[in-house]
């Protein structure tokens, strides 16, 4: 398919209202919560240090913009294999990055608080 309506939810068994709420919830725990708790542990702990490597580097490198660039490279990533497989109509793969992202983000955005207030 060459039009781009691959990229698409048309003639697939998905919904778009389904498919704008799980994006939505990965995006506001993920992508917003652990990005504005991550920034605010970086720039306002003394004690406390990233531990994931690949998000230390980045911040060190380009500082929150490195941090931004990861997370939307990760969430631009997910997005693509959910569409790639609502198409191939593969429901465990199409459910599998929004839902994995949000539990990783409310996890990371509830551990996250929980540094800053302790």
């Amino acid at each position: 398919m060459t039009d781009g309506s691959r990229w698409t939810l048309r003639g697939t068994p998905f919904e778009e209202r389904e498919f704008t709420n799980l994006w939505f919830l990965a995006t506001a725990t993920y992508g917003v919560g652990d990005v504005v708790t991550t920034i605010a542990l970086i720039h306002f702990s003394d004690t406390v240090n990233e531990a994931n490597v690949l998000v230390r580097v980045a911040v060190e490198t380009f500082g929150q913009a490195g941090l931004v660039g990861l997370k939307l490279v990760v969430l631009l990533a997910c997005l693509a294999i959910s569409v790639a497989a609502a198409n191939d109509e593969d429901a465990f793969t199409y459910y599998l990055p929004p839902l994995a992202l949000a539990v990783v983000g409310a996890f990371t955005t509830t551990y996250n608080v929980r540094l800053l207030l302790g």
